[in-house]
């Protein structure tokens, strides 16, 4: 089993992960429907004052609240300054009660890496980095619109190894149009040459507003291949098994003790505050989401003053209170995402007061039927089968 993938229960005490959304990117991917903007640089500097504003804030409203992951994804975060990452990470510390050990990652652009940089953001507190490799091949590479090839990725994991990081994931894309079960292959066998302590595998989903949306829907590219995005999952599954990964979630694999804690605080259905443009959290029973606007963002903070109720802040844009039924649902779809834990059922009955299979016995019997699902007396969790019919027996728990 993975070494932080031990059981959870919700407490009072329970250390939150914070999430900052940093929406500036040099160039718009062609499959990305993230809140990114490019050709904003102008804003990076007054935006960095108005995010430590709002943490500032958000921590004014639970002064001293326990923190154990801080993840600055995007974005681009990389196209910050070292001082800039520290600035915010400081504004961090000084209202929250942030672990001594805790998990801080930022995702970053292989083009943007050099020791003197690596250097600096592990100064500053960085100290787990998740490059978007996203492919080997470099044709594919340039159908994303990346401002990398493959020879960048190679160097800067090389460059985050000299500057003494020993937690790294790798991400890749699969099962978009063009792309072969051999080029797939490669990609998975160059990614496992640069040996990262965990890796992310995502299958590409044809999002509304994207280039590469609108290049299918026109006929320009083909449309993916859902068998042909089965067979590269098990493949990777199978290399992965190999080459000593484990399988802690449906779409992401780590050496022994390097599973993502701040990715498992989601799939546990535990607070995460969300805080920059375009940012999603959950605290306190309360799902929200914030300014799309980096501008109008920039704007909220410079204005804000007073006391806001957590986890709200000025740039709180939609919120939402999750009843109980919501809560269930959302704890289970997210809780069955993991490969190995599952749901708990202790757990889950301190948390609700009743055990899962007493919630759904007929579902839960069918799909267990099917092979796709298994119930034992600890937990109840999806089988390797189920985890590539996933999203059917998602659908019908919702």
């Amino acid at each position: 089993m993975l070494g932080n993938c031990c059981s959870w229960v919700v407490m009072v005490d329970t250390p939150y992960s914070i999430y900052l959304h940093i929406p500036f990117c040099r160039i718009k991917c062609t499959y990305c429907a993230f809140n990114t903007y490019i050709g904003l640089d102008n804003l990076i500097e007054p935006f960095v004052a108005a995010l430590c504003r709002e943490i500032e804030i958000l921590g004014m409203s639970k002064p001293g609240q326990p923190v154990g992951t801080v993840y600055l994804g995007g974005g681009t975060p990389s196209v910050l300054r070292p001082d800039q990452i520290g600035r915010i990470l400081a504004a961090v510390r000084g209202v929250f009660d942030l672990s001594p050990d805790a998990e801080i990652s930022m995702e970053a652009n292989p083009g943007d890496l050099d020791p003197p940089y690596m250097m600096a953001i592990r100064e500053q507190g960085i100290n787990r980095v998740s490059i978007g490799m996203q492919s080997s091949n470099n044709n594919e590479l340039e159908l994303f619109g990346r401002r990398h090839n493959n020879d960048a990725v190679a160097r800067s994991v090389a460059v985050t190894r000299q500057a003494g990081f020993n937690n790294l994931n790798l991400d890749l894309i699969y099962g978009f149009p063009h792309q072969t079960l051999d080029s797939w292959e490669n990609s998975l066998r160059q990614m496992l040459r640069l040996e990262p302590e965990h890796v992310s595998l995502y299958a590409l989903g044809l999002e509304d507003g994207t280039a590469m949306k609108a290049w299918v829907t026109r006929g320009y590219l083909p449309a993916p291949d859902d068998d042909l995005a089965a067979d590269m999952y098990e493949l990777a599954s199978d290399l992965l098994d190999g080459a000593g990964y484990e399988q802690y979630e449906i779409s992401n694999w780590a050496k022994p003790g390097y599973a993502c804690r701040h990715n498992l605080q989601y799939w546990r259905n535990l607070p995460y505050p969300g805080l920059g443009p375009g940012a999603h959290g959950y605290a306190d029973g309360i799902r929200y989401s914030t300014i799309l606007s980096p501008h109008k963002y920039i704007q909220a903070m410079q204005r804000a003053n007073g006391v806001f109720k957590f986890p709200l802040t000025p740039a709180a844009d939609q919120s939402v209170r999750v009843d109980r039924e919501a809560e269930i649902t959302d704890t289970l779809l997210m809780g069955l995402r993991l490969t190995q834990e599952g749901i708990n059922r202790a757990a889950f009955r301190e948390r609700f007061g009743v055990d899962l299979p007493d919630l759904y016995p007929s579902l839960i019997e069918k799909y267990c039927g099917y092979g796709l699902m298994q119930v034992t007396e600890d937990r109840v969790c999806l089988t390797r089968q189920g985890r590539f019919l996933s999203s059917v027996v998602f659908r019908e728990f919702v």
